[in-house]
């Protein structure tokens, strides 16, 4: 089995390609990847240093606003079909899988083109420019949230998760507590705002260290690379509480996550994916500076589920945020209760489903 893949631009768009071909790999020794994406993206990154083999095509995104840079765009997007079919012609996969970011837009719909069957994948509950366009060609849409059905042709649609929420099943969690300098006699609560930070979460943080001494629970508090040096200058000012352990970042993610009892998080697609995977309750303050807003989006579909609470970013102070750590890490029925609400909305076979979904679609093809 010969399998190219595309998604690029932000580690949600790509992670979940590598959990897919992790997945692919313990099953099938045998099968061969290429990874297509952009030379100067994130992809181009991480991908080589997963030992999958990569290829990149130069393409841009279109401006949401009229605009002669569009014009370029479309002479990139022409170029980057040709670009594309070249490479898939020499590497001829069975299938062509799209995660998402523009880059998807020329590799899948070159391969259409060249009756290569496809699939594309869509993280979120609103998608994007790129998936709504493709999905016009592609013989099916693999989705993480209900809510995104609206947006394809329903004949197409399979649902089967995430990828990233197989790769936190089975962790072992006390492990991850002690990896990460907390005990496991205490209720732990998980604080980070993405790969990179949240500058907005970081303040409200530091202001609630005085009243988080005092809590009967303790906090791993991810700053990000980017914002751990100002504010670890900030809780030098204020003090730093033994219950709260400070990092700019988690290597092992998945394993910390397992022993965790509540996340404070932005609304991203993987980390929902994860937490729900989990039974993880969760306190979720959507970014608002993500096309068509998806976060809040995203977040609204745990929230109105009751599995998690949504924070919005213009709501939040450091006494919301610790008004609602409290509200449910010390009501114990409340945690209960959204722990089973989040673990129903989780798909922890979701890398499973998609490779299945993937043979379906070879075999049809081949028929």
């Amino acid at each position: 089995m010969k399998i190219a893949v595309s998604g690029g631009g932000t580690g949600g768009h790509i992670y979940p390609a590598l959990a897919l071909i992790r997945e692919i790999q313990k099953d099938n020794k045998d099968a061969e990847f290429l990874y297509i994406g952009t030379k100067n993206g994130l992809e181009s990154k991480i991908v080589p240093h997963e030992n999958v083999p990569f290829k990149s095509i130069y393409i841009t995104g279109f401006k949401r606003k009229l605009s002669f840079e569009n014009v370029k765009t479309v002479l990139r997007f022409l170029k980057g079909v040709r670009d594309s079919k070249r490479i898939l012609k020499e590497f001829q996969p069975d299938i062509v899988i799209g995660t998402g970011g523009y880059v998807c837009g020329p590799v899948v719909y070159a391969a259409s083109k060249l009756n290569i069957p496809t699939i594309i994948h869509e993280q979120n509950s609103v998608p994007g420019l790129t998936n709504k366009f493709l999905s016009r060609y592609v013989n099916k849409v693999a989705i993480c949230f209900e809510e995104a059905r609206e947006y394809f042709p329903e004949q197409k649609i399979a649902f089967t998760g995430n990828p990233r929420a197989s790769e936190v099943a089975g962790k072992d969690g006390i492990k991850g507590l002690l990896s990460a300098g907390l005990t496991t006699t205490m209720p732990a609560v998980l604080i980070f705002g993405g790969s990179r930070g949240a500058k907005p979460i970081n303040e409200a943080v530091v202001k609630a260290l005085p009243e988080l001494a005092g809590k009967p629970y303790q906090v791993l508090y991810v700053t990000g690379d980017v914002h751990f040096e100002n504010v670890k200058k900030e809780v030098d000012l204020v003090g730093n509480p033994k219950n709260v352990v400070i990092k700019p970042f988690i290597h092992n993610m998945p394993e910390v996550l397992a022993g965790i009892d509540l996340v404070v998080s932005r609304a991203g697609a993987t980390t929902l994916a994860e937490i729900t995977s989990l039974g993880i309750p969760s306190i979720l303050i959507p970014s608002p500076y993500v096309t068509n807003n998806h976060q809040e989006k995203n977040a609204r579909s745990l929230g109105d589920q009751g599995a998690a609470v949504v924070l919005l970013e213009k709501d939040l102070t450091s006494n919301s945020l610790v008004s609602q750590m409290d509200w449910i890490l010390l009501n114990k029925s409340t945690l209960q209760e959204m722990k089973q609400k989040s673990k129903k909305m989780g798909v922890p076979d979701s890398a499973g489903r998609l490779y299945k979904l993937i043979e379906e679609v070879i075999r049809e093809k081949q028929r």
